[in-house]
């Protein structure tokens, strides 16, 4: 169920019609508002309309408004300041690794230039992984990225699986570094923005091939223990395999 298209006052989309029940009706409105910060709609540093004005534009009832609020303070996008009501906070205070956040900033970026951060700071985080892997590589691990690789030379000619074992070869990378935490943030950004088809963008016909040469000198530094080369490679890597794929600006 979608708003109106007519904006209101405020910047927020004006009411349509809402029968869903108020969890629906609160995933909606929450959207909504995410959508019109993101979009500037309602700029950091201003208020967010009147609760009033909210429940119109949005056709739900106060209750509604008040929890999806409650749900923007959560990530970071709004907090409420003492006789100015409730105040959109600066981009840098915002949770990026919330879905309805970075998907939010994904679906109206036509730039891309929020997924060219995101390859930035996935490949600052996984050069560093993968430099640690390096270092703490066992004979098991080595037999199971060889194992990893080889799997996903052997799908070549599936697109589909070919992608998934990609992601499984760095997942692999990852967990033998042992770094928790980065390879959580890692994954999280790479799975929000995998669920948009201009993170996939249009790699040429020489892409898998390339990522399989790419694949086998990170494993070639790993295996040789090599951390500096290592880290150095799945930067280097990362950066190619997007600028392969991403559309035109």
């Amino acid at each position: 169920m979608t708003l109106s298209s007519t904006p209101s006052r405020s910047g927020i989309p004006a009411s349509g019609e809402r029968r869903a029940p108020a969890t629906r009706l609160g995933v909606a409105v929450v959207h909504d508002l995410v959508t019109a910060i993101v979009t500037g709609s309602v700029k950091p540093g201003d208020p967010l309309p009147p609760e009033g004005e909210l429940v119109n534009a949005f056709g739900v009832s106060r209750t509604v408004i008040r929890e999806s609020v409650k749900r923007l303070e959560e990530k970071g996008m709004v907090t409420v300041a003492q006789g100015r009501g409730t105040v959109v906070t600066q981009p840098s205070e915002w949770n990026l690794l919330d879905r309805v956040v970075i998907s939010s900033m994904i679906e109206n970026d036509e730039t891309l230039g929020i997924l060219d951060e995101l390859a930035q700071v996935r490949g600052d985080l996984e050069s560093s992984m993968t430099a640690e892997a390096a270092r703490r590589r066992t004979d098991d691990d080595i037999v199971a990225l060889r194992e990893a690789l080889q799997v996903q030379r052997d799908a070549l000619g599936d697109l589909d699986a070919f992608q998934a074992l990609d992601r499984a070869f760095h997942d692999a990378i990852m967990e033998t570094s042992g770094s928790r935490l980065a390879e959580s943030i890692a994954h999280t950004l790479v799975q929000r923005a995998s669920e948009y088809a201009r993170f996939h963008g249009e790699p040429g016909p020489e892409a898998l091939a390339l990522t399989l040469v790419e694949h086998q000198k990170v494993l070639d530094a790993v295996v040789a223990g090599d951390a500096e080369v290592a880290g150095a490679v799945m930067r280097e890597h990362i950066a190619l395999s997007w600028e392969r794929r991403r559309l035109p600006r």
